[in-house]
């Protein structure tokens, strides 16, 4: 039994919970960066370039023989993932950076000290006191 219960407290900490959320929102992120160079970025550039599909680019290594598929090399989807990757990154640094600054910001702003205690506001003022008497 303390093995499932050693297990148990390991993927309830904290940072356990955490990193799997983060892995979880991550794939969805990849996914609509990978749509969004797909469908929003390459088809432009594809335009640009003489309407052509990054997609479609490849070079045929051996032909097909019988039932033997064709050897192809889809540099196209290598160039596509290329752009995912950059934007992706991209991205990522943008957050972390923006962070960063939040975070300087917070630590930056100066913390109100403590008020002093009744015991050092009262010491304060049998100090006032005494030298108030020395004085005189």
């Amino acid at each position: 039994m303390s093995f499932l219960k050693d297990f148990r407290e390991f993927a309830m900490k904290g940072n356990v919970v955490d990193m799997a959320v983060g892995i979880i929102i991550g794939a969805a992120f990849g996914k609509i960066v990978s749509s969004l160079v797909a469908d929003i970025i390459m088809p432009p550039l594809g335009l640009l370039i003489g309407g052509v599909d990054f997609k479609s680019f490849s070079v045929v290594l051996k032909e097909a023989q019988g039932d033997l598929p064709a050897v192809v090399l889809n540099y196209g989807m290598f160039i596509q993932t290329v752009f995912d990757f950059v934007i992706v990154a991209f991205a990522i640094f943008m957050a972390i950076k923006i962070m960063n600054k939040v975070r300087r910001e917070k630590e930056a702003a100066p913390a109100e000290p403590a008020p002093p205690s009744k015991e050092e506001v009262l010491l304060s003022e049998i100090r006032d006191l005494l030298k108030e008497q020395n004085k005189n």
